[in-house]
């Protein structure tokens, strides 16, 4: 089952301290709901544990997330996956811009992910429905901490 997202939020920050928090673990621990544990594996590669409900399933995913830094920290792209034991995988990709503008910097992005297992099963409503809850909750709580930050 395929997923496709796309927003954008005004963070009240400089684009270096929004890019630089992006790459911050423990921001990203902070910001990302359920997310037990996160770390650097390499400058460009994060290793994560998470765990979610979505619908009857609960699961602990554990993934690893690259980063293409080519263009930053004004645009970047990343690529993920993970896996939730019999509850499925999930594997993507987001495309990330960071720009400039009065009263702070516009993350805007578009991502896209394959779901499968047990998840694919309950439905694109559902998955993806939750899926647009997490990403709003995750920058919520990323604007929060980065806006703490300063």
């Amino acid at each position: 089952m395929a997923i496709e997202m796309s927003d954008e939020i005004l963070i009240p920050a400089p684009r270096e301290r929004v890019y630089a928090a992006l790459l911050d673990p423990a921001v990203l621990k902070a910001s990302i709901p359920g997310c037990e544990a996160i770390e650097h594996t390499s400058d460009t590669t994060l290793d994560a544990t998470v765990v979610l409900r979505i619908g009857p399933v609960k699961a602990r995913f554990r993934g690893t997330v690259t980063l293409d830094p080519e263009g930053a920290p004004a645009r970047f792209g990343l690529t993920g996956e993970g896996s939730g034991g019999v509850a499925g995988f999930a594997r993507g990709g987001a495309e990330v811009t960071l720009a400039e503008e009065e009263g702070g910097t516009r993350l805007a992005y578009r991502a896209s992910a394959d779901v499968g297992g047990k998840l694919a099963q309950l439905g694109n409503r559902l998955v993806g429905g939750t899926a647009r809850k997490l990403s709003a909750q995750f920058f919520e709580n990323f604007a929060a901490a980065v806006t703490a930050e300063g």
